[in-house]
């Protein structure tokens, strides 16, 4: 068997812009959103939507993510830390015992978090545009694939989201890690993440003049992403601690409500066959 096994020790910064280090992993978020917002445009031109509208939706989709995935980390994965630390759930800084402080970024982002902080938002854009809510979820369910996986290649070039130990000839050792030869998760995520979205994209394509019923990309695109990421957690490294002893750990509990809500949708569409 072709050993293909990787020895992956990026450095995590592409350049620097004076004293500030343009990393890798805030690179492929930029490219996530461009990408993302691409498709979206091409979208909402088809149409027929105006431009306010969409310039609108950027800003409610932007800041509904950010913040979302923000809040979600820090209540779903280590509440106890940030209720005693409550500016560093805000604020992209570390403060030390002795005063002293650090610049880190925004370390944890969650993406369960991130969804819902975007349907609340695009719920609100909805109610300001008077845009169907549905319709609007259906846009957004087509480019979100693309975006997620730019996503976990962000978290390849960071090395974190791990997966455990395995004999495969394309484990992956993250140096920055350990030394332990890794199935490279966050990869078998970023691909079937892209497959979703060429499988999404091809159905809207197919389908833009017989269109089908509101709400069923939506529920396409949750559905596909959440299982795969239901059963992706069991070759995955816990995050944190107080998963160890859990038999389903905190991504698989939350991907379960998006899951049956997307397969409600799919039901809600009606002949499957039909429209695969």
């Amino acid at each position: 068997m072709i050993d293909l096994s990787i020895i992956w020790n990026p450095d995590p910064v592409i350049f620097n812009l004076g004293s500030y280090p343009v990393r890798w992993y805030s690179f492929f978020w930029v490219v996530a959103i461009v990408c993302a917002t691409l498709v979206v445009s091409r979208i909402f031109k088809e149409k027929n939507y105006s431009e306010e509208d969409f310039s609108r939706l950027f800003i409610y989709s932007f800041l509904g993510i950010f913040i979302g995935a923000r809040l979600g980390h820090c209540v779903f994965y280590d509440a106890s830390y940030y209720i005693e630390h409550p500016l560093e759930a805000i604020l992209p800084i570390k403060f030390y015992p002795d005063n002293n402080w650090k610049f880190v970024g925004y370390a944890g982002l969650a993406s369960h978090g991130g969804t819902l902080g975007l349907l609340f938002a695009l719920y609100l854009f909805c109610k300001r545009t008077k845009i169907k809510f549905l319709n609007i979820l259906d846009i957004i369910a087509v480019a979100a694939p693309l975006a997620a996986g730019f996503i976990r290649i962000a978290n390849f070039m960071n090395s974190e989201i791990i997966g455990t130990e395995t004999t495969l000839p394309w484990g992956t050792v993250f140096v920055q890690v350990d030394n332990v030869v890794r199935h490279p998760a966050q990869l078998y995520e970023a691909i079937a993440y892209f497959f979703f979205f060429v499988l999404i994209w091809t159905l809207y394509r197919y389908h833009k003049k017989n269109a089908v019923k509101p709400g069923f990309y939506f529920g396409l695109c949750i559905f596909l992403i959440f299982t795969f990421r239901f059963f992706i957690e069991f070759i995955k490294e816990r995050q944190v601690e107080f998963e160890a002893d859990m038999t389903f750990d905190m991504g698989q509990i939350l991907s379960v409500p998006f899951m049956l809500l997307g397969f409600y949708f799919l039901i809600r569409a009606g002949n499957l066959k039909k429209i695969f």
